[in-house]
C-alpha cells in the first residue's frame, strides 16, 4: 500500500507541474472535431472522452462551447479527451436526432456511456472538472445523503483504512473540483466520501460554517470498536488542491517521531511543509510517561505541527538539564528554541501563538540570570574547562552495574576473582576522575562478557585506606592486577579507545618467550590471539645470545613496563645467529614490526638500562612521518623539537606526502619532527592556526614552530611548490636569521586564572558546623551501594524514595503534565548543593 500511494503522489506532483507550467496552446489544437461515425469507430477501451454533439452552434450554447474549450486542457491532464460531434442533418441516431440531447454533453469510458450532463450543469471550468471526475470516480468517491449511510461506510473501514470526508455547499464549485482532483491520486490509498447535506457535517460531531466547504481525515485505520466513531481531523484551511495534498501527507506521517540524533539534523514531512516540530526530550526513567504525553500532545497538534521525543540517554545535548521541551521551526537559520514548560497546553499555545515563544525564553533567561547569581554567590567561577563540563551533566547517571565497588574489606578478595582484574581509583568530588569514570563505564560496555576480565573502582574519598596501601599518589589512576605478578600501571591517554586497547593487549604477559625461530616469524607477523587482533599495535623482539644476560634482564623489564601499550617477545635460543642475521643485526638487538607497516626494521641495542630501553623503544616506533592527533602529540613533544607540520584541510596529496617523506627520513630528521596535522580529523588544528596567524592561511600550509626555544612560527612561503629542495632551502635561511617570523607565542606559563580551592581554610571558617561522621556500610555486590554517614551517601539513602516518585509518575495517563521530565531534575538542583558521584 506505501508503495501505491508513493506511485500515486509521484504521478499527483507530475500533474501538479504540467498545470502551472505546461503554456497554454490554445483549446483548438486539443478539441477534436469528428463525424458520429469517426467518434464512436474511433473509441478504445479504458479511455475516457466527454462529447458534445452539435449540428449548428446556436447563439445559446455559444457559452457553453466556450467552457468546454476552456476545460480541455485540464481534463487532459487526467487523460479525458474532449471532442466535438458534428451531426449532419439526416442524421437521426439518439445523439443526433433528438433535439434535448443537442442540448447535453456525454461521458464514455470506450463506447460505454457513464453519465450524460445537461450542458447548464457544465456552467465553468471546475463544473465540468469536477463533474466529469465525480462520475469517473464512482467508487473512490462516495455520496452520501444520510448519517447512517456514513456510519456504515465508516464502520466497514474500520480497522482496515481511513475515510476522507468532504461537505460542498454545491457540486460543481471549485471546492468539489479540488477533492475530486486529490481523489484522483488518493482514491485507492484513502476511501473519499462527499456531501452536500449540511446535517451531515453537524451530525459528525462539528459545529462549523455550513456556507463553506469542510474536509475531515478520519483514521479509521487505528480504531477497532464499532461503538466508538474514527477519531477526526479537520482541514483548517481552504479547500484547495494543494492544501488538501499537504493535509493527507501529514495524517500519513507517524503519530510521534523516534529521534536519535542531534535535533539540527532532524528533518521530517512536517518541516519540510512548512510546519514546526515539537520535541519531547526525555530521559530513561520516565520515558514510558514521556512517550504517552508525546502521543496526547500529537493528537491536539495533529496538522499543525510535528511530535518528535529524543531520549537524552541516546544523544549528548549541550543544553540545561531541566529543558523538556525544544521547538524546530521551517525557517532556515533560525536555532532551535529550548524551553521549560509545565504541561500541554503551554505547548499547544507556543505552537499557536508564535510570539509566545519569545516571551517564555525571556522569562527563562530571566529565571537563569537569577539562579547563575545565587550560584556565583556560593562558588568561585569555574574556569577549568572540563569542570564545567562536570557541573554541566553533574544529573546524568551513569551505567555503572558492570564495575565492581571495591571496599576495604572486599578489595583483596576481589583482586582472586579473574584472572586480570582492572581498578580505577578516583575521588567522588574531583572533576578529572568524574570525566575518566564515565570514559571506564564506556569500556565496561565494550568488554562486557570478555572472559577474565574484571573492571572495578575504589572511591579513595571513602577508602583512602586501600589508596594509600596501594601507593595511588595522584587521581585518577588506573592498575591492572594478575595473579602473582606486579601491578601494571596505565599511564596513556584516557579515553575510551585507548583504554580499552590497554586492557586486551595486557592480557598478554611481557615479554613472550619464543621457543624457536617459526614462532618468531609468526609473532612478528602479527599471529596473536584473535581477540586481539582488532586492537592496533606495534610488536618489538629482542634477540639475545647467551653472554648478554645482564642487557637481557634489563629488557625483560622494559617488556613489563610497557605491557599493555606495546607487545614484547624475546629469543636467546641457540640458533639466535641465523634469525638476526637475516635481519642484518647482531645480538643484542630490537626486530621492530610497526602496526602502520608491513616491513621489520633491525636495530642494534646498546642500552644497559630498563628505563633506557623503554625510552629506545618508544622513540624507535614513533612514526618518521607522522599525523599529529590530540592523542599523538604528547609524544612528540617529549622530544623536545622543533616541530615541521604541513597543515591541510583533508588527506595529504601523494605529491606533497612523498616531499615530506623524502625531508623526514632525510640527513637533517635528527634536528626536527617533520609531522602532519588533517584539519578534518583534527579540528582544534583551526584554533592552532587561528593562535598562529590571527586567522586561517590558505590551505595546505606548512608551518614551522619551536615551542621549546622562542616560540617563534614561520610560513613556508605559499608561492613556492613544496618539494624536499625547496624546504631544505628555506630552513637553512631560517637557521640563518633572514627569514621574519609570522608571529611569536607567549613564554607565559599556562595556569588557571584563579586559585585553587583551600579546603582546609573552608573546613576551619565552617567551625562548629562541621562534624566528622562515624560510617557503617554494609557490601552488595549487585546493587554496588554503599550506605555510608557521609553527606554524600545520603543522596543514596533517597533514591528508593525518588524511585518510588518515578514509577507513580509512569502509572499515570497521558494528559497536561510536562512534569515527569526534566522539570522533574530542576526541582533536585533545587535542593542543598552537595558533591556527589556522577
Amino acid at each position: 500500500m506505501a508503495a501505491l500511494e508513493d506511485r500515486w503522489v509521484s504521478s499527483f506532483s507530475f500533474l501538479l507541474f504540467c498545470a502551472v507550467s505546461i503554456p497554454i496552446l490554445g483549446s483548438a489544437s486539443l478539441v477534436q472535431e469528428l463525424s458520429p461515425h469517426e467518434y464512436f469507430s474511433g473509441l478504445q477501451a479504458n479511455k475516457a472522452s466527454l462529447a458534445y454533439f452539435s449540428r449548428t452552434v446556436s447563439p445559446g450554447a455559444q457559452p457553453f462551447l466556450e467552457q468546454i474549450e476552456n476545460s480541455v486542457e485540464a481534463l487532459h491532464d487526467y487523460g479525458i479527451s474532449v471532442v466535438k460531434v458534428k451531426c449532419p442533418k439526416e442524421d437521426v441516431s439518439r445523439y443526433c436526432g433528438k433535439e434535448n440531447a443537442l442540448r447535453k454533453a456525454y461521458l464514455f469510458r470506450g463506447n460505454v456511456l457513464i453519465r450524460e450532463f445537461p450542458t447548464d450543469a457544465l456552467f465553468d471550468v471546475n463544473s465540468i472538472v469536477a463533474n466529469v471526475l465525480f462520475a469517473l470516480l464512482f467508487h473512490e468517491v462516495k455520496y452520501v445523503e444520510t448519517l447512517t449511510d456514513l456510519q456504515n461506510i465508516e464502520n466497514a473501514l474500520k480497522g482496515k483504512s481511513n475515510m476522507v470526508f468532504a461537505y460542498v455547499p454545491a457540486t460543481g464549485t471549485a471546492e468539489h473540483r479540488a477533492v475530486m482532483e486529490v481523489a484522483f491520486v488518493y482514491g485507492t490509498v484513502h476511501q473519499f466520501v462527499l456531501t452536500t447535506e449540511a446535517t451531515l457535517l453537524k451530525d459528525a460531531g462539528n459545529d462549523p460554517d455550513v456556507s463553506s466547504a469542510q474536509l475531515l481525515f478520519c483514521h479509521c485505520q487505528q480504531a477497532t470498536d464499532l461503538a466508538q466513531p474514527c477519531r477526526r481531523t479537520p482541514l483548517e484551511h481552504d479547500l484547495t488542491v494543494l492544501n488538501i495534498h499537504r493535509h493527507l501527507k501529514l495524517m500519513g506521517a507517524p503519530l510521534v517521531t523516534e529521534v536519535a540524533e542531534d535535533p539540527e539534523k532532524v528533518s521530517t514531512v512536517h518541516l519540510q511543509l512548512g510546519l514546526p516540530l515539537v520535541f519531547i526530550l526525555s530521559q530513561k526513567e520516565t520515558y514510558e510517561a514521556d512517550r504517552r504525553t508525546a502521543e496526547f500532545l500529537a493528537w491536539k497538534l495533529l496538522g499543525k505541527a510535528g511530535v518528535a521525543i529524543l531520549s537524552r540517554d541516546v544523544v549528548d545535548l549541550n543544553i540545561l538539564r531541566r529543558s523538556n521541551i525544544a521547538l524546530k521551526t521551517p525557517d532556515e537559520g533560525v536555532p532551535i528554541k529550548y524551553l521549560v514548560l509545565e504541561d500541554t497546553e503551554e505547548v499547544i499555545t507556543l505552537v499557536e501563538d508564535k510570539s509566545k515563544v519569545k516571551q517564555i525564553q525571556e522569562n527563562e533567561d530571566e529565571d537563569e540570570e537569577d539562579e547563575d547569581e545565587k550560584e556565583n554567590d556560593d562558588q568561585d567561577v569555574q574556569d577549568d574547562q572540563v569542570v564545567e563540563a562536570v557541573s554541566r551533566d553533574k544529573k546524568r547517571e551513569l551505567p555503572l552495574d558492570q564495575i565492581l565497588t571495591l571496599t576495604e574489606e572486599t578489595f583483596h578478595s576481589a583482586m582472586l576473582e579473574a584472572a586480570q582484574t582492572v581498578v580505577l581509583f578516583y575521588a567522588s568530588w574531583e572533576a578529572v576522575s568524574l570525566v575518566v569514570l564515565q570514559s571506564y563505564t564506556e569500556v565496561a560496555d565494550h568488554l562486557k562478557g570478555t572472559q577474565g576480565i574484571l573492571l572495578s573502582r575504589v572511591n579513595c574519598w571513602d577508602w583512602p585506606g586501600v589508596c594509600t596501601m596501594e601507593n595511588v599518589t595522584q587521581f585518577p589512576t588506573i592498575k591492572i592486577y594478575k595473579k602473582g605478578e606486579q601491578p601494571i600501571t596505565y599511564n596513556g591517554m584516557l579515553g575510551t579507545e585507548e583504554l580499552t586497547s590497554f586492557i586486551m593487549l595486557s592480557q598478554v604477559s611481557c615479554p613472550l618467550k619464543l621457543a624457536t625461530i617459526d614462532e618468531a616469524e609468526r609473532y612478528l607477523s602479527g599471529e596473536l590471539p584473535s581477540e586481539l587482533s582488532s586492537y592496533q599495535h606495534s610488536l618489538v623482539l629482542g634477540v639475545f645470545s647467551t653472554a648478554t644476560s645482564k642487557v637481557r634482564e634489563a629488557f625483560t623489564e622494559a617488556g613489563s613496563i610497557l605491557s599493555g601499550h606495546v607487545t614484547t617477545g624475546i629469543y636467546f635460543e641457540d640458533d639466535v645467529l641465523a634469525l638476526s642475521h637475516k635481519y642484518a643485526v647482531s645480538p643484542p638487538a630490537l626486530l621492530l614490526a610497526r602496526s602502520s607497516s608491513q616491513s621489520v626494521e633491525g636495530i642494534s641495542l646498546s642500552k644497559q638500562s630498563a628505563q633506557d630501553i623503554v625510552q629506545m623503544i618508544r622513540y624507535e616506533l614513533l612514526d618518521v612521518f607522522p599525523e599529529i592527533t590530540v592523542q599523538s602529540l604528547p609524544h612528540y613533544l617529549q622530544l623536545r623539537k622543533p616541530l615541521l607540520i604541513f597543515f591541510s584541510d583533508g588527506d595529504i596529496g601523494q605529491i606533497e606526502s612523498k616531499e615530506m617523506l623524502k625531508l623526514a627520513k632525510g640527513r637533517s630528521q635528527q634536528a626536527f619532527v617533520s609531522c602532519w596535522l588533517n584539519l578534518k580529523n583534527t579540528p582544534v588544528g583551526r584554533g592552532v592556526l587561528k593562535a598562529y596567524f590571527a586567522t586561517i592561511p590558505s590551505l595546505p600550509a606548512l608551518v614551522w614552530v619551536n615551542l621549546h626555544a622562542g616560540g617563534q612560527v614561520f610560513k613556508f612561503p605559499s608561492e613556492q611548490s613544496i618539494t624536499e629542495m625547496n624546504i631544505l632551502s628555506w630552513l637553512e635561511k631560517l637557521k640563518a636569521g633572514l627569514e621574519i617570523p609570522s608571529s611569536t607565542l607567549s613564554e607565559e606559563d599556562w595556569k588557571p586564572p584563579l586559585p585553587a580551592y583551600n579546603f582546609l581554610q573552608m573546613m576551619e571558617a565552617a567551625g562548629p558546623e562541621f562534624t566528622l561522621h562515624t560510617s557503617s556500610h554494609q557490601e552488595d555486590r549487585r546493587e554496588q551501594q554503599q550506605l555510608e554517614g557521609s553527606e554524600e551517601k545520603a543522596t543514596v539513602r533517597e533514591e528508593p524514595i525518588e524511585e518510588a516518585r518515578v514509577k507513580a509518575e509512569k502509572a499515570q495517563g497521558p494528559g497536561r503534565d510536562l512534569r515527569g521530565t526534566a522539570p522533574r531534575l530542576a526541582g533536585r538542583e533545587k535542593q542543598a548543593r552537595r558533591h556527589s558521584e556522577l
